[in-house]
């Protein structure tokens, strides 16, 4: 009866080594889905952010927010150049400060690589009366409507970019200006127009 008795001792230990053995297991299988996980959550949220970057460094943090205007001196050429712009939908807000923006410009006869004095030194005028501003020839400035007074674009306001051209880059009958305005962040906002024909002097004038 003995031996019996020894055999069914070992068959109950054999037992408990094969349950610990299936729980070590139970234990590693679940911590190595546990690290896979995680690293599933972790590259899904790097595609995401990348993603993210890649559509903000893609798309313009300014948006044009009207018409383009010019205005002419005595001989019937444009010598001012006046739009609104404002914050592209779902963008933070940009400082507009000198130093934060460039502004290019390209001429028939000429390239302005940067332009941009920063912004108006003033309250917002309720009208912009453009030879008061006595800006200096090739130069642009930014000035804030609905403004609270810093120099940062934020989602409510919006601000007039007033470029003088002066007389050596005036713009003719037909002739075509291209403004590149580039902020800290996203891609430039690009602007073509093409002046109309038989403009008047000292006048106003649409680009369309």
């Amino acid at each position: 009866m003995l031996p019996r008795k020894l055999l069914k001792s070992k068959k109950g230990i054999v037992g408990i080594e094969a349950a610990i053995v299936l729980i070590a297991f139970v234990i590693i299988a679940a911590a190595l889905a546990y690290v896979v996980i995680n690293m599933g959550f972790f590259a899904t949220q790097k595609t995401k952010e990348t993603i993210g970057s890649g559509i903000e460094e893609a798309t313009s943090a300014l948006q044009l927010d009207g018409s383009v205007i010019g205005k002419t001196e005595a001989a019937a050429k444009i010598s001012y150049v006046v739009f609104p712009v404002k914050l592209s939908v779902g963008r933070s807000a940009v400082d507009l400060s000198n130093g934060s923006v460039v502004i290019s410009v390209y001429l028939p006869n000429a390239t302005l690589l940067n332009i941009y004095n920063g912004t108006y030194q003033g309250s917002s005028p309720t009208e912009l009366n453009l030879t008061a501003l006595n800006m200096g020839a090739d130069t642009a400035i930014a000035i804030f409507y609905n403004n609270d007074n810093d120099t940062v674009l934020e989602s409510k306001e919006k601000a007039f970019v007033v470029m003088y051209l002066g007389s050596n880059h005036e713009l003719s009958d037909y002739e075509t200006i291209k403004i590149e305005i580039k902020t800290g962040t996203g891609a430039a906002l690009t602007v073509v127009r093409t002046a109309p024909g038989g403009m008047p002097a000292n006048a106003y004038v649409d680009f369309g």
